[in-house]
């Protein structure tokens, strides 16, 4: 049985976080120093909020966070955050399409469970295909990816394509991540 609160769970609340996941992007960008002041994000599968929480605090007031989730955020968004109500599948180009290309994209989204471990994983990787895909028109040269997928026989597809865009990656496990979870976490740095 999945434990539900736990360390990082009682921490988030007492931080003024939405959700614990917060501290997996936390302990991403204080190993690999991903996320600078003034930054653009674009933070794909943001529900509930957490990331866009510490990315707004990591940017400052004159950096912007657009996160685009298909489920509506109930948090209130700081001054820097901005919210496109939608399905990546859905997602209208010109709703990114502000006057710049972003630092950083990022993905926390996962599947929908079905429980039958390769179906699971083929829509994970549809999901990392589709963010990398965005990163072609919508981040900076020498920008950088990060987004979370399913350990398992896809996985090293997904890091060969990732390497066809990007200088360097990175496969990651936060500690912050559950034990039982099949997350991991790649970084693209450095698009090409």
């Amino acid at each position: 049985m999945k434990k539900v609160q736990d360390h990082y769970f009682n921490k988030a609340k007492k931080d003024g976080y939405v959700a614990r996941s917060a501290y997996k992007l936390e302990e991403i960008d204080s190993k690999h120093k991903i996320i600078k002041k003034d930054f653009k994000v674009l933070d794909l599968g943001c529900f509930p909020g957490s990331w866009m929480q510490y990315i707004s605090k990591k940017i400052g007031n004159e950096g912007m966070v657009v996160g685009v989730d298909r489920t509506q955020l109930k948090m209130k968004l700081m001054a820097n955050a901005r919210f496109v109500h939608s399905d990546i599948n859905d997602l209208k180009l010109d709703e990114l399409s502000l006057d710049f290309k972003y630092d950083f994209i990022c993905s926390d989204m996962a599947p929908n469970s079905t429980g039958i471990r390769d179906v699971d994983l083929a829509r994970s990787l549809d999901l990392c295909q589709m963010v990398l895909a965005l990163t072609q028109d919508h981040l900076k040269k020498k920008g950088t990816v990060l987004m979370k997928a399913f350990q398992g026989s896809s996985f090293d597809l997904l890091k060969s394509q990732v390497n066809e865009v990007f200088h360097q990656v990175r496969v990651v496990k936060p500690k912050s991540s559950r034990n039982e979870s099949r997350e991991i976490f790649i970084l693209g740095l450095m698009k090409k």
